[in-house]
C-alpha cells in the first residue's frame, strides 16, 4: 500500500509577522524557547534555578535585565528530591511565594516530555517558566536520549509548547564524565538536546573558592553571549554575586581563574586615587584595558566603590578623591 501523499503547502515570508525575542532574563533565558542548565551533580544548578523561581514568584529576577514585571507562576517537576522534605524547605528559605509554585501530580503516572498534561498545565495555569529536573527522568518509557532521532522528537514537541504558551522551559541536565571534552558534548545524552536549546548555561565550581559557583553561557543563538556570573552557597543560604570573570575552560578543567578581575579593577581605582582627585573616564577605561580588565568590570567596580561621575566641558570624569 502506497503512502498517502502529503499536500504541498507553501508559506510566503512576506506573510510572516516579524516578532522580537522576549526575554525572561536577558541574555540567558528567553521566553518561548528551551534553555538547558547543565553541570556536575552537587554543583548547585538546581539550587540556582529554585532561587530564580523564588524571585519570579515575587515579580523579581537576579538582575535588572529581565522581562519580569509582575509575580509569575512556575511549574517545577523534579524526580530527584522530595517535595515535602527538600523542595519546599528550599523554596521557603529562598523566600518564594509557594502559592505561585505548581507541580503536576505524578502519583498516578510518571510525567514525560511528550505527556499531554504538560500542555494542559501550561494552558490552565499561565505559568511562564516550566522546569524539568533532570532531563533524564522525563524521557518516558523506552526512549533513548542518546539516539538523535528520539531526542529531536522529544525536544521539538517541548519547543512547540514553549513557543505556543510564551513559556521559558528549563531542562536541567547532569554532565557526563568525559573530562576535557567540549562543554557541548559533556551534556548527558544526544547532542540534539544541546542543538535544539537556544541557550545553554554551565554551572560549575570555582577552583580555590569552595563556596562559589560560576554560571557560564556556552550557547546562545539569539543574542550575544552573556557575561559569566557567580553565586555563593553558605550556611546562610544562596547569595547572587553577579558578574564574575571566569572562562568555560576554567570551569570545566577545574583551573583556578586568573586574579578576580573585579578585585583587580578595585585595586586599580584605589591606586589611581592616590595621585589623582579625578580622571577622565576614557583614560581609566584605557588603563584598565591594558590590564585586560573590561569596561563592564570597571563600571561594576565604580558602582561598588560608590565613585561619582561629573561632566566637565562635555567630558566625563570619575571623582576619586573619596577613595583616599
Amino acid at each position: 500500500m502506497e503512502n498517502e501523499k502529503t499536500e504541498l503547502k507553501m508559506i510566503r515570508m512576506s506573510e510572516i509577522e516579524t516578532q522580537e525575542i522576549r526575554w525572561l532574563w536577558y541574555p540567558f533565558i528567553p521566553y518561548g524557547k528551551l534553555t538547558i542548565v547543565q553541570g556536575d551533580p552537587g554543583d548547585g544548578k538546581t539550587t540556582m534555578i529554585l532561587n530564580l523561581a523564588a524571585q519570579l514568584t515575587k515579580g523579581k529576577c537576579f538582575e535588572d535585565a529581565s522581562g519580569v514585571d509582575a509575580p509569575m507562576k512556575v511549574i517545577y517537576q523534579t524526580a530527584e528530591d522530595g517535595l515535602a522534605d527538600t523542595v519546599k524547605p528550599r523554596l521557603e528559605k529562598a523566600g518564594a511565594d509557594c502559592e505561585q509554585i505548581l507541580v503536576i501530580d505524578e502519583s498516578d503516572k510518571s510525567l514525560s516530555m511528550i505527556d499531554e498534561r504538560i500542555e494542559e498545565a501550561l494552558k490552565a495555569t499561565g505559568a511562564k517558566m516550566l522546569i524539568l529536573d533532570p532531563i533524564q527522568a522525563y524521557l518516558g518509557g523506552g526512549m533513548d536520549m542518546n539516539r538523535a532521532n528520539e531526542a529531536r522528537e522529544m525536544t521539538k514537541r517541548l519547543g512547540q509548547l514553549a513557543d505556543k504558551y510564551e513559556c521559558a522551559i528549563i531542562l536541567i541536565g547532569h554532565m557526563n564524565k568525559a573530562a576535557g571534552n567540549k562543554a557541548a558534548y559533556r551534556g548527558m545524552g544526544s547532542i540534539d538536546f544541546f542543538a535544539v536549546a537556544r541557550s545553554v548555561l554551565l554551572v560549575g565550581r570555582v577552583e580555590g573558592e569552595p563556596s562559589i559557583r560560576a554560571v557560564v553561557q556556552i550557547k546562545n543563538n539569539l543574542a550575544e553571549f552573556g557575561h559569566p556570573k557567580a553565586f555563593r552557597l553558605s550556611d546562610e543560604g544562596f547569595d547572587w554575586m553577579g558578574d564574575y570573570d571566569i572562562t568555560v575552560d576554567e570551569v570545566l578543567g577545574g583551573i583556578a581563574p586568573k586574579a578576580n578581575k573585579l578585585e583587580q579593577a578595585k585595586r586599580l581605582l584605589m591606586e589611581l586615587a592616590e595621585t589623582n582627585n579625578m580622571m577622565l573616564s576614557g583614560e581609566i577605561i584605557e588603563l584598565a584595558s591594558e590590564e585586560d580588565i573590561s569596561k563592564r568590570t570597571m563600571e561594576t567596580a565604580k558602582k561598588e566603590l560608590n565613585i561619582k561621575a561629573k561632566k566637565i566641558n562635555n567630558a566625563w570624569y570619575w571623582l576619586l578623591d573619596d577613595l583616599k
